[in-house]
């Protein structure tokens, strides 16, 4: 009996040794905004916000000047001119946050658009690499307390990328 366990106990041993699963984990993030094609999108938009910023400040610039001088004319003009007026700036002003609102949701949608297509385009690249090195299993790096570098396959994946995916079309 005590030589059946025995066996039994070598035999499941010996099973868990030949398991060979390899895993490997990634950083997304790293790969969005150090290759080559995430540069491009970063700077792209960085572009675009300095652009509108300029347009935003000559309109704050505007209002800041029409409130001081409906301040300044308090006094002199009637009651319901001043407020007639105080009512446009208010109105002006609420148009302005709202197209500033408006860009910044822009911005942000345009973000999320060109990042889904590097993520479809990095997807197909890992899957093939998973494949062809069988790797059981890839992880996500901010999941991750501790992990031996040597599983790391980020810049193996962002080299793959960037010959693959130099620029999107914006």
């Amino acid at each position: 009996m005590k030589k059946i366990i025995l066996l039994l106990i070598i035999i499941l041993n010996f099973e868990y040794c030949y398991a060979d699963n390899k895993i490997v984990y990634i950083d997304i993030n790293n790969i969005l905004n150090n290759s080559i094609v995430g540069k491009s999108i970063s700077k792209h938009l960085q572009n675009i916000r300095e652009n509108k910023s300029k347009e935003f400040k000559l309109i704050e610039k505007l209002l800041l000047d029409k409130e001081k001088d409906i301040i300044k004319k308090k006094n002199i003009l009637e009651k319901n001119i001043y407020e007639e007026q105080v009512v446009l700036l208010n109105k002006e002003v609420s148009e302005y946050n709202i197209k500033k609102k408006n860009f910044n949701k822009e911005i942000e949608e345009k973000k999320v658009k060109y990042t889904k297509t590097v993520l479809n385009s990095l997807n197909s690249i890992v899957s093939k690499y998973v494949e062809e090195n069988s790797i059981s299993i890839v992880l996500p790096k901010k999941n991750l307390i501790i992990a031996k570098k040597d599983l790391d396959i980020t810049n193996i994946i962002m080299n793959l990328l960037n010959n693959d995916l130099k620029e999107i079309a914006f």
